[in-house]
This record gives C-alpha cells, sequence and structure tokens, in this order.
C-alpha cells in the first residue's frame, strides 16, 4: 500500500499525521524518563530501608548466635541487591533507549521538514501552471467576445446603405483582426491547457507520490524504531530478572535457615549460668539447736556443708544465714570489694590470704558464660601465636638467605626484630597458660603447665596447721592453681567461726597434710641445643644461658613454650622454646 496512490489527495491530513508521529515519540520519551525516576526511587527507597533495619553494633553482637536474626540480616543484604537490580534498569533504559528516541526524534524532524518543503515545491510548480492556464482561457475568452463583437459590427455595416464602402471596408479590416487575435488566444490557451494537463499528471503520479513515499518511509521507520525500543525496555527488565530471581532465592534459603531448635539452644548457650539447683532447705529444730536434713527421693541424705572435715556447724550457718552471706541464696551473694578475704578450699584444707578477685579471669560471670569466655581468650591467644609463629619463620629463613648471599641483604639487622617477636610469642604464650590456668581452676584440676612445672623446684608446698599460703612454682605468666571452688567469709565470721570451733573442739584451718616426698625424676638425654639469644633465668625452676651455648634437651615442648635442658655444668632448668634451635636424636634414626 502506497500513500501516494492512495492518499494522492490527502497531503495536509499526512502532514499533520507525521507530526502527531514525533509528538508521541516526545511523549514516549518524558514515559520513559519518569519510569527510570521510579525505577531509582524504588530503588533508593529500597536501600533507605535496608539501612534502617540494619542491625546495630551492639544488637549485631548480641543477636547474630541467633539463626532467625541471621537470616534477617541476610534478607536485608538480598534486598540491597534487588534494590541495585532496579537501579541497573534504570541507567540502561537511559544509557540506551532515552537516547535512541531522542536521536530517533531529531532525525524525524530534519527529514519531515525536508519533505514538507520538497511538497511545497511540487505544489507550488502546479499551482503556476494552473494560474497559467487561467490566465491564458481569460485572454482566449476576451479575445473570443471582442472579435464577436467585431464580427457583429461588420455584418451591420455591410448592411447599412448609408455608409460608404470604405467605411465598410475599414470595418471588415477590424473584424479580421479581431478574430486573428482571437484565434492566437485561442492557440495560447490550447497550448497552456496541454502544458497543465502534463504538469497536473505529474504532480499526481509522480512528484507528490514521491513525497509521499518518503514520508511513508519516515513515519514506518519510526514505528519500527518505536517497537524496537518497546522490546529494548522489556529486554532491559528481563536481563536483571535472573540476578532478582536470585535474590529471591537467596530470600528463601534464608528463611531455610531459621530452626527454632537451634536458636534454642543458643539461647541455652548463651544465659546457662552452670549454678546447681539448691537443694532443699533444711529443717531447724529450734528447741534442740540441731539440722534437720531432708532427703532425696532415692532416701540418701543431701550433702551439707557438716559432712566435709572443716566447714561450718549448725552455729556458724545460722550466723551466715543471718548476715546473708549463705543458706540457700549464698550463690548470688558478694563480697565486699577493697576487703581482704580469707579463702577456705573445700577439697584441699589450705587457708591463703588473696587479694580481690581480678575481672581478667571473667569470674563475675556464672561458670558456664566464664568457660565459654576463657575459651574464646585461648583461642585468639592461638591465632596469635600462630601468625607471629609464621612471621618469626619467615624472618629466620630471609636471615639464612642474607646469610648465604651477603649481597641480598644484613642478617644483623633481622636480628633485633628476630628477638622482639620472640619475646612476643613468650609473652603471648604465658598470657594463654594464665588463661588456660583460670580454666583448669574452674574444673577443680590443675593445668597441664601447673603440673608440669610442679617438678622444677625442689621446696615442696609449705605445710602449716593454723596458717598455709598456697605456692607454685611456674614460669613468667602461669596462674597459680586453685583446686576447687573457695567458700568465702570475711575476717569477722572468720574469727567468730574459729571461736565456735574451739568451743565444740572442731578447729577449723587445722589439716594433717600428709608429708610427701617428691623423687628426683631421672630424664634421658634425647637430643642437643644452641641458644641463639642469651636468657637470664629470672624464675624458678628457669636456667641462663648464653647465646651459641650448646646444651643437652632432657625434654620437648608440651606446647607452653618451654624446653627443659642440661647444660655442661649439670644444672638442669626450663628455657624458651622460641630462643634455641634443638636436634633430637630420633630424627638422625629415621
Amino acid at each position: 500500500m502506497s500513500w501516494g496512490i492512495e492518499l494522492w489527495d490527502q497531503y495536509d491530513t499526512i502532514a499533520s499525521h507525521t507530526q502527531k508521529g514525533i509528538d508521541f515519540c516526545e511523549r514516549f520519551t518524558h514515559f520513559l524518563k519518569d519510569r527510570c525516576a521510579i525505577e531509582l526511587k524504588y530503588a533508593s527507597e529500597l536501600k533507605k530501608l535496608v539501612k534502617n533495619y540494619q542491625p546495630k553494633k551492639k544488637e549485631e553482637e548480641e543477636y547474630q548466635q541467633y539463626s532467625w536474626a541471621v537470616k534477617f540480616w541476610e534478607v536485608l543484604k538480598e534486598l540491597h541487591d534487588l534494590a541495585g537490580q532496579h537501579e541497573v534498569i534504570a541507567e540502561n533504559t537511559q544509557g540506551q533507549v532515552i537516547k535512541d528516541v531522542q536521536i530517533l526524534i531529531g532525525e524525524m524532524k530534519q527529514q519531515r521538514r525536508k519533505d514538507l518543503q520538497d511538497g511545497a515545491k511540487v505544489q507550488d510548480t502546479l499551482k503556476d501552471s494552473l494560474a497559467k492556464l487561467d490566465k491564458s482561457r481569460k485572454n482566449y475568452e476576451k479575445a473570443f467576445k471582442m472579435a464577436e463583437k467585431a464580427t457583429d459590427d461588420y455584418r451591420k455595416a455591410d448592411a447599412d446603405i448609408n455608409l460608404s464602402r470604405a467605411e465598410v471596408e475599414k470595418t471588415r479590416n477590424q473584424m479580421m483582426i479581431k478574430n486573428n487575435q482571437c484565434d492566437e488566444s485561442k492557440n495560447e490557451y490550447a497550448a497552456q491547457l496541454q502544458q497543465t494537463n502534463q504538469h497536473q499528471r505529474d504532480h499526481y503520479t509522480q512528484q507528490m507520490p514521491a513525497v509521499f513515499q518518503q514520508m511513508q518511509s519516515m513515519e514506518e521507520n519510526r514505528i519500527n524504531k518505536i517497537k524496537s525500543m518497546v522490546r529494548q525496555v522489556a529486554d532491559i527488565e528481563r536481563s536483571v530478572i535472573p540476578i532478582i530471581n536470585t535474590c529471591i532465592d537467596g530470600m528463601v534459603k534464608a528463611s531455610d535457615g531459621i530452626s527454632a531448635e537451634e536458636d534454642s539452644k543458643a539461647v541455652i548457650d548463651k544465659f546457662k549460668s552452670g549454678f546447681p539447683i539448691p537443694e532443699d532447705i533444711p529443717f531447724e529444730d529450734l528447741s534442740n539447736a540441731s539440722v534437720i536434713d531432708t532427703s532425696n527421693a532415692n532416701g540418701t541424705p543431701k550433702n551439707s556443708l557438716d559432712s566435709r572435715k572443716g566447714t561450718v556447724s549448725d552455729k556458724k550457718r545460722n550466723k551466715k544465714d543471718k548476715k546473708g552471706g549463705g543458706g540457700l541464696f549464698g550463690i548470688f551473694s558478694s563480697s565486699k570489694s577493697g576487703r581482704i578475704r580469707k579463702i577456705k578450699c573445700l577439697s584441699c584444707p589450705i587457708i591463703g590470704l588473696l587479694g580481690e578477685e581480678s575481672k581478667e579471669d571473667f569470674s563475675d560471670l556464672p561458670p558456664n558464660q566464664q568457660r565459654k569466655a576463657l575459651n574464646k581468650k585461648i583461642e585468639e591467644f592461638k591465632k596469635e601465636i600462630a601468625r607471629e609463629t609464621a612471621e618469626r619463620e619467615g624472618m629466620l629463613k630471609m636471615k639464612d638467605v642474607y646469610v648465604n648471599n651477603p649481597a641480598l641483604g644484613d642478617p644483623n639487622a633481622l636480628e633485633k626484630k628476630i628477638e622482639e617477636n620472640a619475646l612476643k610469642i613468650d609473652s603471648l604464650q604465658a598470657e594463654m597458660r594464665k588463661f588456660q590456668g583460670y580454666l583448669a581452676n574452674m574444673d577443680g584440676k590443675p593445668s597441664p603447665a601447673g603440673q608440669r612445672r610442679s617438678s622444677l623446684s625442689d621446696d615442696s608446698i609449705s605445710q602449716s596447721s593454723t596458717n598455709m599460703e598456697m605456692s607454685q612454682t611456674s614460669i613468667p605468666g602461669q596462674p597459680q592453681i586453685v583446686p576447687n571452688e573457695p567458700e568465702v567469709y570475711t575476717d569477722e565470721e572468720f574469727e567468730e567461726e574459729r571461736a565456735i570451733d574451739d568451743e565444740d573442739g572442731d578447729h577449723v584451718g587445722e589439716f594433717d597434710h600428709p608429708e610427701g616426698d617428691f623423687d628426683e625424676e631421672g630424664y634421658p638425654v634425647i637430643g642437643t641445643c644452641r641458644a641463639l639469644y642469651p636468657y637470664e633465668a629470672g624464675n624458678e625452676g628457669s636456667v641462663a644461658m648464653g647465646e651459641g651455648e650448646e646444651m643437652f634437651v632432657l625434654e620437648q615442648d608440651q606446647g607452653d613454650g618451654w624446653t627443659r635442658v642440661r647444660k655442661h655444668d649439670n644444672s638442669e632448668g626450663f628455657v624458651p622454646t622460641s630462643y634455641i634451635q634443638c636436634h633430637f636424636y630420633d630424627q638422625d634414626e629415621v
């Protein structure tokens, strides 16, 4: 179908129609801009929503162990990614589609202007031809009337007998002139008519159809471009759908990861105190001034403080209950800050004077939470020690490279760094052993380091029937061992209980500690070692050594950072493992 054939007489209508097409393109551009603004605003609002519901640092630390909170934060992350895809839609639409539409509008306006100019030129040519035809027709009409009048005048003159022959001849000549003029006008009119008809045929069959065809091509190109752009907008949105689906799948996966059972266990792990359930409250018979212990479901008497040696009697229990330090709620009582407390060990009858407990061992937490905190602290020390050890190994390898090839660097420049690294490792190991000791104290058993170091001193634990202090030979940073949880007394309570015990014949604080014979262990030589750095023995059980000194290895490092050695003067002791380079005999056998 061609506009030039079918719409040969609708030039003005076609011009108006093409203008409406350009107007639609401009409106389509506004639509895309508004769409992009909505997508950007939606993405901005989603990101703002995510930001408003992001966990605060305090909340993250508090709720990070619960699946419902962690998975909700994962949903927020997926929602943030989803918002980013809406921004992608807006950016691609602005950078591709809107730009193409604006280019199309410019091209259409330019093409339409050219086509209209061509059409106007063709229209003007036809109008000029029609104007000439009209003019020649009017000239012919005028000449015809004048010729007709001249003919009538001649006929009248020829019929008039009163006129002379000369006058009649004059009238006849005038008639001939007018008839000749009429014939000329007639011929001009015929020629112009033929020319005008040719122009008109060309106008409606060739010239205007060509203009119409250009405008039709422009309009069809616009429609095809609009079709392509609409599809392009859809493709842009379709391209992000897989990522949006991935975000939605992430939300579904996060929802599947929420576990009520795991969260319940997490609540138990977080808030479990580790305290035992209080025993039955004993009946106090005031008439006999004695305490009747209740029995459990199996008929077995409940354990009470009176069942152990060195524990308080009935009077002491009454006094402690009155002061709020004992009884059922004794586990929740706290000592007065700044007071020196006497500690009576229930399993090992030793009484010593200790200062106020430090919060470094997390003793202000319930037992179960204290154990978790200590384990976490120990893991942190292990990671730090591993990192420092790796750094030390790297520096030692670099030093060996410098020794073998001095051109690469000075090996002495690394000595200070290696020594500082060794001191840092020793400090970290000492701190770790201290916290391991705290953890061992909670379990009521000595730490491995404490068991190992107990043989370093020739002096055994000093014993006294009245006043004894717990002493233990240890390396720097090793905590002292308290076998079981102590029962705490103030000074006044201790004196009162002691007076009461004197009356009752039960002497608290007098313990028969068996005299133990500590045989010195014989350690075989398992290798040799060389001191990399000098070491001054600042603790009992350790020995001093000089740089480059050769010694015998008696016992390997058990993970606490110390190795037992024997010097050539037969003195034995522990030295830092990081300060020596060992060679074991079993390596030669392999």
